[in-house]
């Protein structure tokens, strides 16, 4: 079975649609079933993906401090 840090290691794949093995998938899957952090993770790293690709130009520090904050206040639930 996978560790939270396997699965961190793995997000980005998950995120970037990188293909993986049928394995790799059933063992990200599994793990992602029972543990609730590893999915509060890869909920708030696609998010984050998703926000910077619909960007063209850099964020202000306006806009990075209330990605942060949100970012921050969505890990504390």
């Amino acid at each position: 079975m996978l560790k939270c840090q396997h699965v961190e290691q793995r997000a980005d794949a998950l995120v970037d649609g990188t293909p993986l093995t049928w394995r790799e998938r059933l063992a990200l899957r599994t793990h992602l079933l029972m543990c609730r952090h590893c999915r509060r993770y890869l909920r708030q790293l696609r998010a984050l993906v998703a926000r910077l690709r619909t960007r063209s130009e850099p964020l202000s520090d306006q806009e990075t401090a209330a990605l942060l904050d949100h970012v921050t206040e969505d890990s504390r639930r």
